[in-house]
């Protein structure tokens, strides 16, 4: 399935398929057996112990046993694991020490194939704000930072309530449906459409381009590297068509016109710009989105806190950031280390890639009480790690905290208690964490 060009002069065709899921499942039918082995027994960067969610154990070992600790042989190669709060925030607060940069390898796992052709890869690098250190990161963060303030949140929260009343509205009562597709796509796909002023029409092409954009696993199928880089390239000539459109009109709030007429973004490359609009789509799209399935999973998982939810709305902010940590919608962040260090008894070389696993520090025992159990009263939620910590804090996470507090608030008042009743598929992915599908039926409470 395609789409046509925004200008009808220049036609062009946009892919909605293959999903980046069903193109790697495929190629792992085919070409499974040439996945490179995880040997090492704490080489988290498996995909498999997401996807059938047993990684729990793993991470609890390690956070007792050595909550810094190093896999010397991985398909990612040689990393630090890091394992609780205090370490990750200790490694996030030395942004300078522990580099984000591009430069230096960038935010996630992945790394690009030893044997890929130089000027394939410097066309394909993608940089990005959040994979750029001081001073570029300061001032490409500042330039969309108006869209994230207190205010502005405000002001959407009105079109955050009509559209999510409009979406469980639709949703039927007497079926099962995906409330994947249904309500967590719908809804953050709007979202970012707004955001980007962006073709309503087109919205679900953010969606596909997100998941081809946040698999780190990808990079592990060799064959699908060409088919990847040229969705995203469509994404980008996409958004340039916005781009030239927007040029000559008035400033406003939508994303693209902050880059256009600020200083620190007018000017980017066009890798620069396809990598931020990664940025702001995947940080947009799969984290709210994941969480939305994960808040409806958790409550259905425990009965008790779900109770406690329906009875008393006053919870609902607590519950929110309770979903958040239990559900960690991105599991980690990368860093390189750009001069050797001592990090808590630890050697760590200049070159050191360290991996801060946010899905561990938010099951953190010495932090949180019976970490592995949702507990929608929990005093002190608010500590998780999802939203990362320092410099690189998620800029929308005000955005992404009032999407789901409305969610809840308007679920409860229609009393909709959401059952899982059929197949549920999780992410294939040591990045993105969360669900595919989640089928489900509704009943009143």
């Amino acid at each position: 399935m395609a789409t046509q060009s925004l200008n009808a002069a220049t036609p062009f065709t946009y892919r909605r398929s293959p999903s980046a899921t069903d193109a790697f499942e495929a190629w792992l039918k085919e070409h499974g057996q040439e996945l490179p082995k995880h040997t090492h027994p704490w080489d988290v960067s498996r995909s498999d112990i997401y996807v059938e969610d047993r990684w729990q154990p793993i991470f609890a070992e390690m956070r007792a046993k050595a909550p810094i600790n190093k896999v010397p042989e991985s398909p990612y190669g040689t990393y630090w694991n890091v394992t609780t709060v205090k370490t990750i925030q200790h490694v996030e607060s030395l942004p300078e020490l522990f580099s984000s940069s591009w430069l230096h390898g960038g935010i996630t796992i992945g790394d690009p194939p030893a044997d890929i052709d130089p000027a394939v890869l410097e066309e394909r690098r993608l940089p990005m704000f959040i994979a750029m250190d001081r001073p570029e990161h300061t001032g490409q963060r500042r330039t969309v930072a108006p869209a994230f303030t207190p205010g502005e949140i405000d002001k959407m929260a009105a079109e955050v309530r009509m559209r999510t009343q409009a979406v469980l509205d639709s949703l039927p009562w007497d079926e099962e449906f995906d409330w994947v597709d249904k309500v967590s796509i719908e809804l953050t796909t709007g979202m970012l459409a707004i955001l980007f002023g962006f073709p309503w029409e087109d919205r679900r092409l953010l969606t596909f381009w997100s998941d081809w954009a946040g698999d780190v696993e990808l990079g592990l199928a060799r064959g699908l590297e060409d088919l990847r880089f040229g969705i995203l390239s469509e994404m980008a000539h996409y958004f340039q068509q916005l781009w030239i459109q927007r040029m000559g009109a008035a400033p406003s709030r939508d994303l693209i016109s902050m880059m256009i007429h600020s200083d620190a973004m007018s000017r980017m490359s066009p890798q620069e710009f396809m990598g931020n609009l990664v940025l702001l789509i995947v940080g947009g799209n799969d984290t709210t989105r994941n969480t939305m399935s994960g808040i409806v999973h958790a409550l259905d998982k425990f009965p008790d806190q779900r109770t406690i939810f329906e009875a008393d709305t006053s919870v609902i902010p607590n519950t929110v950031q309770e979903c958040i940590r239990y559900v960690t919608p991105l599991a980690h962040m990368r860093r390189t280390a750009t001069e050797d260090a001592d990090l808590f008894g630890n050697p760590i070389a200049k070159g050191d890639k360290l991996v801060m696993w946010y899905l561990s520090a938010n099951r953190d025992e010495t932090v949180f009480e019976n970490p592995d159990k949702l507990i929608v009263t929990r005093e002190n939620a608010r500590r998780h790690l999802s939203f990362g910590y320092g410099i690189h804090r998620c800029i929308g996470a005000r955005l992404a905290e009032l999407q789901l507090k409305i969610l809840l608030e308007e679920m409860h008042e229609r009393r909709m208690r959401v059952n899982v009743t059929g197949k549920s598929q999780r992410v294939r992915a040591n990045f993105v964490h969360g669900f595919r599908r989640l089928d489900v039926t509704l009943t009143k409470f």
